[in-house]
């Protein structure tokens, strides 16, 4: 399921990262990589702000879709 589908104060762990090389790229280096954990804390409009590596990362929802939890 994709990350812009998780509850507010859910954790789960990513899964796998969708999109072209410099999408995943760049998720890797905010630190979305496979096996690492996200919690969901504020969704405002689509938009999500979430924890991951102790680090608060906003990001919108085109992003979230392709991560995958």
């Amino acid at each position: 399921m994709p990350l812009s589908m998780i509850n507010t104060g859910e954790m789960k762990k990513v899964v796998k990262i969708n999109g072209n090389d410099n999408t995943r790229r760049f998720l890797e280096n905010l630190g979305f990589v496979e096996g690492s954990e996200v919690v969901v804390i504020s969704e405002i409009a689509g938009n999500l702000i979430v924890n991951i590596k102790d680090t608060r990362v906003a990001i919108d929802k085109s992003m979230a879709n392709r991560i995958i939890v």
